[in-house]
């Protein structure tokens, strides 16, 4: 049976996509990572099975999906898809000596005894099958075309070094010198032994010790200098790579943050200190130990070719050693970190659920599971303890067989007049130097193996098509006509099987006017906001700011006429004018005193001791969330905006402050196109015209009064919420 494929899932959510991904290749296509993303609707908590089954039949696999216990799954065709511990997608491509085999995008390849395999596969149900993906290839599946490969693209990053070939040439200098010395140290212990000791010639013995003494000043000082020049170019290539990655992270449609979860943001910005640490600190670093390696293997041949010989032997032995056991070894280290993370979650679930575990008399439960937890881990612990001593011995017997060979022939040859004493120890010495760059080369290739998936999220991101193209010819003047209107809208929310959240949607929004926007919780009132500041694209209709479409408009021409305040309004880690006069670097005071005032939040601003000086934390932290939300109303107040959109704005206030606002508001939404989205309905009786959305659709509009005097869907809401008697 040929190898079977091995991909790393590049995101927290990307377990089904690369699942498909392996089998493709494992049947001779290539897919982008990307374009099975697409097809399986993933979205920010994941994939079902259902969205994994399409994507694979949009290639040309046949699926069935099936809940089989062990028995069934042992004789089906494989490989195929497995739902792991209710929450994971992994491959079991084959079955061998009562071991399974698993292809883990998230992990890595693992066996696993049928125990081991049955507890994973069914998790924490107490049932004896598990939920199974089958998938073949049909004629069509071979029909189509490959996803042409963009690449690792290292010309790019090789590039950023390019720019600093100056400090690289003083560098590879620097370590030129810093090899020669150090080779010069042990001849100079010959002539000790040789010279100096043999004719008791102690003059000369202070002189080679004087020599040695500068030798290792001039060392500390190359090593120094090297220090320096590396702290300089890794900060800066580091900056360079990580401000060109922001940039174009900034660049990205909504849509992109929409999907992804900030760990996997995240981890692009420390794959950014991998990428760094490869180009700079590891290849110059081997390449140091790979220059000291050639000098001392010419040396070594010239002193004595069978101590050379003995050596070359013995590092192929260790290398062999450390690679065989470093398989078995990162098999059980990534078992023992899903362990691991099993048991950290297991005791952040003990203590934050106390509450619940004492209410329902579940102690002794718990810690029966708890226990069974740490049996798990003790034994990975004694299998990772006897594969350690196994691998130590193993290489201690090499290197040690090795120094006693040397020694050996070292000792014979100086005792039959081939090697003086002194080169006898200098040959030992060099001997024993030789292991360091063997050991450093095989780190080269472990950093490489991060660097390379680093660059592949990376290389994923810089192939994403910018939310405003250069290509496009956009739109940047606003039509005389600023009136919205929306035509046969619908959309859906990315992920398999979902139903439209918004389907045949018409709707005029009149330049000038205040159109409220109300119905049930998921009627789709905040998506028409989201669709109209261009978070996400229509799967069908289109909006219309008067003639032009919306899509043609430039994305900052069209934000910078929006004010906006959304249900999830982030609050800066800044002061408090900072954060009203957001993206303004020299704010206009009376803008700010404007806002203010129409936010109602002058009062909360003059207790404070530094005034509009006074920082606030990240995310709103030391403030109220009414407080919170009325710094969000001065925000979009201080922009002085065209469109104003109120996506529940007021739901955190009080009623006296709501009143005070709304009466600011009424004045400062004069002459300006308004959309609020509110579920209190005092907040939007006074709009000229009232959209009452039901599961996606208009089924009502029209002012307070008209929608009341219908008793329609409107007229139940506000009886609901007591604006008008039974």
């Amino acid at each position: 049976m040929k190898a079977f494929p091995f991909y790393k899932q590049h995101d927290q959510m990307d377990c089904g996509p690369t699942c498909l991904r392996m089998l493709a290749k494992y049947y001779g296509r290539n897919y982008s990572i990307q374009r099975l993303r697409e097809y399986s609707n993933i979205n920010k908590i994941g994939v079902s099975l259902l969205g994994v089954s399409e994507a694979a039949e949009k290639i040309g696999f046949r699926t069935l999906g099936a809940k089989v216990n062990i028995e069934q799954l042992n004789t089906a065709v494989l490989p195929c898809i497995l739902h792991w511990q209710q929450r994971h997608f992994v491959i079991l491509y084959k079955k061998k000596k009562g071991k399974y085999h698993i292809a883990d995008p998230a992990l890595g390849v693992i066996k696993f005894t049928a125990q081991e395999f049955v507890d994973s596969w069914f998790g924490k149900t107490q049932q004896n099958s598990g939920i199974a993906l089958f998938i073949s290839p049909t004629p069509q599946f071979y029909e189509g075309e490959d996803d042409k490969k963009t690449g690792l693209n290292w010309t790019v990053l090789f590039n950023y070094r390019r720019a600093y070939t100056r400090l690289i040439i003083q560098l590879f200098f620097g370590l030129a010198i810093g090899s020669i010395l150090q080779l010069i140290a042990p001849l100079l212990t010959q002539q000790i032994v040789d010279t100096g000791i043999n004719t008791r010639n102690l003059s000369f013995v202070n002189i080679i010790l004087i020599a040695q003494i500068m030798l290792f000043l001039g060392t500390m000082s190359v090593g120094f200098i090297r220090s320096w020049i590396m702290l300089h170019m890794t900060t800066r290539i580091n900056i360079s790579i990580l401000t060109n990655f922001l940039a174009k992270l900034m660049r990205l449609p909504m849509g992109f943050f929409e999907s992804k979860r900030t760990g996997d943001i995240m981890q692009r910005m420390n794959d950014h200190k991998r990428i760094e640490s490869f180009l700079t600190g590891t290849t110059l670093n081997t390449l140091f130990s790979l220059l000291n390696l050639a000098l001392y293997i010419v040396v070594v041949a010239f002193y004595n070719t069978q101590i050379l010989l003995i050596f070359l032997v013995s590092t192929i032995l260790y290398t062999s050693a450390i690679l065989i056991f470093m398989k078995r070894r990162r098999e059980l280290d990534q078992r023992q970190f899903t362990n691991s993370a099993n048991n950290q979650s297991n005791m952040v679930e003990l203590i934050t659920g106390i509450q619940e575990i004492k209410l329902h008399n579940c102690e002794q439960q718990k810690r029966w599971h708890w226990e069974s937890i740490q049996a798990r881990l003790f034994r990975y612990s004694v299998k990772s303890l006897a594969l350690s001593q196994y691998q130590q011995a193993g290489s201690s017997f090499i290197n040690q067989g090795k120094n006693i060979l040397i020694t050996f022939i070292s000792a014979k040859a100086v005792i039959e007049g081939n090697l003086t004493l002194g080169g006898m120890m200098a040959v030992q010495y060099m001997a024993s130097q030789l292991n360091s760059p063997i050991e450093q080369l095989l780190g080269l290739m472990q950093g490489y193996q991060d660097a390379k998936i680093s660059l592949e999220r990376l290389n994923e991101v810089h192939g994403l098509d910018d939310e405003e193209s250069v290509d496009k010819h956009w739109v940047y003047d606003l039509p005389s006509n600023k009136s919205i209107s929306i035509s046969n809208l619908t959309f859906r929310y990315p992920g398999a099987g979902n139903d439209p959240i918004l389907e045949n949607v018409n709707l005029q929004v009149p330049e000038g006017k205040t159109t409220a926007i109300v119905g049930m919780s998921g009627s789709g009132k905040t998506t028409i906001l989201k669709l109209l500041l261009r978070f996400y694209q229509a799967e069908k209709g289109e909006i219309k700011v008067g003639d032009t479409n919306l899509n043609q408009i430039s994305f900052k021409e069209w934000r910078k006429t929006c004010g906006v305040v959304m249900q999830d309004g982030f609050i800066f880690s800044d002061t408090i004018a900072g954060n009203i006069a957001v993206g303004d670097d020299h704010p206009n005071p009376e803008q700010i005193e404007r806002a203010i005032k129409v936010a109602n939040i002058q009062e909360f601003i003059e207790a404070l001791p530094l005034g509009l000086n006074t920082k606030i934390g990240s995310g709103g932290n030391g403030i109220s969330q009414g407080q919170r939300q009325r710094l969000l109303i001065a925000r979009a107040v201080y922009k002085d905006p065209h469109y104003i959109f109120f996506d529940e704005a007021t739901n955190s206030l009080d009623a006296n402050n709501e009143k005070v606002i709304m009466d600011n508001l009424k004045d400062f939404f004069t002459g300006r196109t308004v959309i609020v989205v509110a579920h209190r309905l005092s907040t939007v009786r006074n709009a000229d015209n009232i959209i009452v959305l039901s599961k996606g659709r208009i089924i009502e509009q029209g002012t307070h009064m008209e929608l009341n005097n219908i008793k329609g869907e409107y007229h139940g809401l506000v009886k609901n919420q007591l604006e008008l008697g039974s």
